[in-house]
């Protein structure tokens, strides 16, 4: 209920006035039955616009750290993100990501939409990063469609940091659902996972057209927080290949 109310009548409405975003590809998302759609993830505000044009209902894989952060502001970002629908997931070792497989082979099971990125967080500079494979796992096991989705501009809308987005105009690509079908029963084969989660972010990197880097996000992330010795730094947006 909540969730219906946040699209059509609180945030839904207010998102499409001030960001009119423009959508390519819409007729590519499935009009009923399980799919996942994975996008790259440039900002905060990835979580709200996609579902605010999306026609279905969207689940996402949201990290725990949504559910459980301190205050006033925690308890309201937790209230938030619950009552939206969406799946808290701790991201710290193995167990944790079967874990999250667990939880989205639970959405599919029930013909819902699943929204994951690949990447496994929010890109720092605005460049497309390494995906992981349980994107691959979940297609594979469950016998679904991904759909691959491009956020633009969302980067500039709303870069890391920056609490109240800018006016920025926002582009939505979908790409046609690809299938996998041909690996049934082979999700347990390190190469075929990579082989498809590979595939899946070439098809996010031709939508975005953003410089592609072939490492983890969070791999980059530690290694330049050692670097500047855990202060932290802002990251330009790097520009276009």
């Amino acid at each position: 209920m909540f969730y219906y109310l946040l699209k059509y009548v609180l945030l839904g409405p207010l998102l499409r006035l001030v960001f009119r975003p423009r959508i390519d590809g819409l007729e590519n998302v499935p009009a009923s039955g399980p799919a996942i759609v994975a996008g790259n993830h440039l900002s905060f505000s990835d979580h709200f616009l996609m579902p605010a044009i999306l026609k279905r209902r969207i689940t996402f894989l949201a990290k725990a750290e949504y559910f459980t952060g301190p205050g006033l502001k925690g308890r309201l970002t937790a209230f938030f993100f619950r009552n939206a629908g969406q799946i808290p997931v701790d991201r710290s070792g193995k167990e944790a990501g079967q874990a999250a497989i667990r939880e989205g082979l639970g959405v599919l099971g029930k013909d819902e939409l699943l929204g994951i990125y690949p990447e496994g967080t929010r890109s720092h500079d605005g460049r497309l990063y390494k995906g992981k494979v349980g994107v691959a796992v979940m297609a594979l096991r469950a016998g679904v469609p991904v759909v691959p989705c491009a956020m633009i501009g969302t980067f500039e809308a709303q870069p890391p940091g920056k609490v109240i987005p800018n006016i920025h105009p926002v582009t939505i690509r979908f790409g046609k659902p690809l299938d996998f079908s041909r690996y049934a029963g082979m999700e347990r084969e390190k190469a075929i996972l990579r082989a498809v989660t590979d595939e899946i972010m070439y098809a996010i990197l031709m939508l975005s057209e953003q410089e592609y880097v072939d490492e983890y996000a969070a791999v980059v992330k530690g290694r330049q927080a050692a670097q500047t010795g855990g202060k932290g730094r802002r990251f330009p947006r790097a520009p276009l290949s």
